[in-house]
């Protein structure tokens, strides 16, 4: 059972490990390093664990706040379904999501991604006949750089000297991919303006668009979802009540409401933490999931940072997306309301995505530049048993971070009616592209409410309201101190920050770290 660090709890004197953060990067770590007999601790500084994998509840609904599909875990011998099962001992059940998972929304015009590589080959052709060769081409080469992946993030796990020897081998091919942006490496497939803004309609699952982003992370997000998508049984809040019981069978345990102020380190090695109350946990053994921003900026002190190059090292990277996020609440379920499994992406039709986003940054009442819509409640069939009469709907877009600064400082529902009516203009629009797409909806809206930037600041502490940890630029992946391991003894990384965006760019970062600590090759073994 989750317990909470405000009721007594019995605390051992010493653990195994202490895990800062409970997000996917962090339950993975924690569930590997559990089954292999090590007693861990996972402090969570939230009320609720599970990072963006967590639901909240409102009016009688619930909503995921993070997760809305999963590529590759229909294929039960999938990397990511073989992980996603070794650390939920085959608790975690998924729901298929059908042929089309994504429709592309364009103006007036519309494409659907199916599941399948020949049928998305087969799809993207019938729109764009003339560019067969150019679709061809694109898949290979997102195929190509999936490939050199595996080796890229072997490379992380690798011990110091190995890696000074070895590692630039490892890298180089991945670098290759990585160093070039999205746009520059189709453009040079084709001249296509149309089908480019078309390949490249996901880049919100990533946060940049094809001008800004590596094609390094584009691909690994692109091919993810090739065999389509798919969506975890019960809600994401599946994943965290599937994971606890494998870290509890060790003996440790996932505390929320427990917030770490500091790392404690003596002579270059990492010992224990401090919490907020000044109560102190040892281990020989401790891993920050909660981003490099958080863990050199924040609990370690200046002095350390500076003198093991942390604080020059961030200069190098920034912090990704900020976005806000319209839950509603609708009465009738998904059936009677026809509401489709399938994502929706929705851009304006006027101008390529790069010059969209550039213009909102500009102007933030001019069109948004894209607008994600998600049926959860439609995805899982779990949802009509446990909501009766009820259905969910999420609506995403860029809300730069910026535009809520001045109200820093402010608590959760006591920021004032400025704040307040801000948030409901921006709803206001988001709820139109609703009604453009789906208007007899119009009368079913039961409840909304919108999330800023400050939301994801205060319940998941990014301290920019990011999405996605870092942004994934060409020069991000060649940033050689985003691994797990880091210059102080016993102390590791986890999360988004060292893969990639997203939750299976968490998920692997677990392993990663895992592998780093133990030198076991855990894929060998979760595939016996």
């Amino acid at each position: 059972m989750i317990q909470s660090y405000k009721r007594k709890i019995d605390f051992q004197d010493k653990y195994d490990a202490i895990i800062i953060g409970s997000g996917m990067g962090s339950l993975t770590a924690a569930a590997l390093l559990s089954k292999e007999g090590k007693k861990v601790l996972v402090l969570e500084r939230h009320y609720v664990a599970g990072g963006f994998t967590h639901v909240f509840k409102r009016k009688g609904y619930e909503w995921d706040v993070g997760i809305h599909y999963i590529g590759e875990v229909q294929n039960e011998y999938s990397p990511i379904r073989k992980m996603f099962d070794y650390v939920s001992d085959k608790n975690l059940k998924w729901e298929d999501m059908g042929e089309v998972y994504d429709r592309i929304i364009i103006g007036n015009k519309t494409y659907d991604l199916v599941k399948g590589v020949e049928n998305f080959k087969k799809k993207l052709v019938s729109y764009f006949p003339n560019e067969s060769n150019a679709i061809e081409k694109y898949i290979q080469m997102v195929f190509d750089c999936n490939k050199s992946m595996k080796k890229f993030y072997m490379e992380k796990a690798f011990p110091s000297y190995i890696s000074s020897l070895f590692g630039y081998f490892f890298r180089k091919k991945y670098l290759k991919y990585s160093s070039k942006t999205t746009y520059e490496v189709i453009s040079s497939l084709t001249h296509n303006q149309q089908l480019i803004k078309v390949l490249t309609a996901q880049y919100g699952d990533y946060g940049l668009p094809p001008k800004q982003s590596s094609f390094a992370m584009h691909a690994s997000v692109v091919k993810h979802y090739f065999r389509g998508g798919s969506f975890p049984i019960g809600g994401s809040s599946e994943i965290i009540k599937t994971i606890n019981p494998v870290i509890e069978n060790s003996k440790g345990k996932i505390v929320v409401r427990a917030e770490v102020k500091e790392i404690i380190i003596k002579n270059n090695k990492a010992i224990g933490v401090i919490m907020e109350d000044g109560k102190k946990f040892f281990s020989d053994l401790i891993i920050s999931g909660v981003g490099v921003f958080n863990t050199y900026n924040k609990l370690i002190s200046n002095e350390l940072s500076v003198k093991y190059g942390f604080k020059n090292n961030l200069k190098s990277v920034r912090p990704s997306v900020a976005h806000g996020c319209l839950y509603i609440g609708l009465n009738g379920n998904s059936k009677d309301l026809k509401l489709p499994k399938n994502n929706l992406w929705i851009y304006p039709d006027d101008v390529d995505h790069d010059t969209s986003v550039s213009k909102y940054l500009d102007n933030q009442d001019s069109e948004f530049p894209l607008v994600y819509i998600s049926f959860p409640s439609a995805k899982d069939p779990s949802w009509d048993s446990r909501y009766p009469g009820k259905s969910t709907i999420d609506v995403i877009t860029l809300l730069p971070y910026e535009s809520f600064a001045k109200w820093e400082g402010t608590s959760w529902k006591k920021r004032g009616d400025s704040y307040e009516k801000v948030k409901e203009s921006i709803s206001k629009r988001l709820l139109e592209h609703l009604f453009k797409q789906l208007p007899h909806l119009r009368k079913s809206v039961d409840h909304y409410e919108l999330s800023s930037p400050l939301t994801t600041k205060n319940f998941v502490n990014y301290e920019k309201g990011e999405l996605y940890g870092l942004d994934h630029t060409p020069t991000r992946f060649s940033q050689k101190f985003l691994r797990p391991k880091t210059p102080i003894k016993g102390l590791f990384l986890t999360g988004q920050d060292i893969v990639s965006a997203g939750v299976g760019g968490a998920l692997f970062s677990g392993l990663i770290t895992a592998a780093a600590i133990t030198g076991i090759n855990f894929m060998k073994k979760i595939y016996k």
